[in-house]
C-alpha cells in the first residue's frame, strides 16, 4: 500500500500555525503512518512553532505585498517567483497525495503549484470573509472548509464544506475549575478577572488603552486584569507602569504560557478579532468584547467582530474607540452577571467542535478520491 504523503501550508501568526498543527495531529491520529511536511515562510514564527510540534518545515522566502507603496513590490514579486520554483521542487521532491492550505504567505505558492502538478488540493479559510489568495486558490482546490455561513459570496458552492476553525487541543482537554486556574495564575479567585490578550505579538491599541486608563483601573480594586502585553511591548511598558504610582490589581506579561489556564480564569476576555482568537473563544463559551485590528488585509477583522456582535455574541469597539471605550466597557460589564450569561449563551451557540478531525477526514478523503 501506498504510503499516505501530506503537505501543509501557511502560517505567518499563531492564529494560521495552532489550525495547522492541529490538523495534522488529527491526520496522525486517524493514520499514524502518515509523512506530513510543511511549507512555510522564512523567518516566520512557523520555522520554529513546527518542528518544536514534532513536524518537519521548509521554508520559502516568500513576503507579504506592500499594498500603500507598490514600487517596494519588485523585491516582493522576485521572492514570489523563486518561492513558485522552490515549492515546485518541495512536490516533486516529497510526492504529496494532497496539499492543506492554511493561509498565510507560503500557502499561495504551495497549492499553486501543488493543483498546477495535478496534486488535489483542500483550502480551509478561516475569515468570514475570504482573502485574495484563496479566492484565486479557490478556482482549483477539490475541497474549500469554511468556519462561517454564507461563504458561497466568495466561492464555488459545490466545493464548501462548514467545518469551523480547529483550536489548539490543550484548550478543550482536561479544562480546570475558574478557583484552580485562578490561584495557578497567582490571582484572587473571589475578585472578578479580566483577560486582555492582544495577540503573540501585542497590539499597541489595547496596550494604550490600559495605559490611559490606569486610574480607573486602581479604583476598581475588586476587579483584576490580566494584560497581555505582547513581547515587542513588554519592556516598554514595565518601564511606563515603574514611573507611576502601583497598581496592585494589574499584572503585565509579555506572553500567556497557559492560555487553557488564561481561559479558565476570566470572566471577561478583550482580545482582536483573529479567526483563530474567536474560534477558541466560541468553543470555551467566553463572554468577550472584540477589538478588531485595522492593519490586517481587506479589514477582515472586523468581518469577523461583526459576525459575533450581530448576534448579540460579543461587543464590538472600534480599535480607534479603544482608548476611550474600552476599560469603561469591560468594568461595566464584568459586573453585569445576566449581560455576561447572555453572551457567553450567544457565542456557545456559534462553537463548531471537533474542526480538525473533520477536516483530515476530508484530506483523507481525497486520497482516496484521487
Amino acid at each position: 500500500m501506498e504510503k499516505t504523503r501530506i503537505i501543509v501550508s501557511g502560517g505567518g501568526t499563531g492564529g494560521h500555525i495552532f489550525p495547522a498543527i492541529s490538523i495534522a495531529n488529527a491526520i496522525k491520529a486517524i493514520r499514524p503512518d502518515a509523512e506530513i511536511l510543511f511549507v512555510g515562510a522564512e523567518n516566520r514564527m512557523e520555522m520554529q512553532r513546527v518542528p518544536a510540534a514534532g513536524y518537519p518545515i521548509k521554508g520559502l522566502p516568500v513576503a507579504g505585498f506592500d499594498r500603500k507603496h507598490l514600487l517596494k513590490n519588485i523585491p516582493v514579486l522576485i521572492k514570489l517567483f523563486r518561492s513558485q520554483m522552490m515549492a515546485r521542487r518541495i512536490i516533486k521532491d516529497f510526492k504529496p497525495q494532497v496539499a492543506v492550505g492554511v493561509g498565510g504567505y507560503a500557502s499561495g505558492p504551495t497549492l499553486k503549484k501543488a493543483a498546477a502538478m495535478g496534486v488535489p488540493t483542500l483550502i480551509q479559510e478561516q475569515n468570514s470573509y475570504a482573502g485574495v489568495t484563496n479566492k484565486l486558490l479557490a478556482k482549483s482546490a477539490s475541497r474549500i472548509c469554511v468556519a462561517y455561513e454564507g461563504m458561497e459570496r466568495f466561492f464555488p458552492k459545490e466545493k464548501i464544506l462548514l467545518t469551523g476553525n480547529p483550536v489548539r487541543q490543550n484548550l478543550t482537554e482536561n479544562r480546570m475549575s475558574r478557583t484552580d486556574a485562578a490561584v495557578a495564575m497567582g490571582l484572587d479567585p473571589s475578585r472578578r478577572i479580566v483577560l486582555i490578550i492582544g495577540g503573540s505579538l501585542g497590539a499597541r491599541s489595547l496596550n494604550e488603552a490600559v495605559m490611559a486608563n490606569l486610574d480607573l483601573i486602581r479604583s476598581n480594586p475588586d476587579v483584576q486584569f490580566y494584560w497581555q502585553t505582547g513581547k515587542i511591548y513588554i519592556d516598554e511598558m514595565q518601564q511606563r507602569l515603574r514611573s507611576l504610582p502601583k497598581v496592585g490589581n494589574l499584572i503585565a506579561t509579555d506572553f500567556v504560557q497557559s492560555m487553557d489556564q488564561a481561559y479558565s480564569a476570566a470572566d471577561l476576555v478583550i482580545s482582536r478579532a483573529g479567526a483563530s482568537s474567536i474560534s477558541e473563544l466560541c468553543l470555551l463559551g467566553k463572554a468577550v468584547i472584540l477589538v478588531p485590528s485595522p492593519n490586517v488585509a481587506e479589514d477582515h477583522q472586523t468581518k469577523n467582530a461583526l459576525a459575533l456582535s450581530d448576534r448579540d455574541a460579543a461587543i464590538h469597539i472600534a480599535d480607534a474607540q479603544a482608548k476611550d471605550k474600552l476599560i469603561p466597557t469591560a468594568l461595566e460589564l464584568v459586573h453585569n452577571n445576566v449581560r455576561l450569561g447572555r453572551l457567553e449563551e450567544n457565542i456557545l451557540k456559534l462553537a463548531l467542535p471537533d474542526s480538525a478531525d473533520i477536516i483530515a477526514r476530508e484530506v483523507l478523503k481525497l486520497i482516496k478520491e484521487k
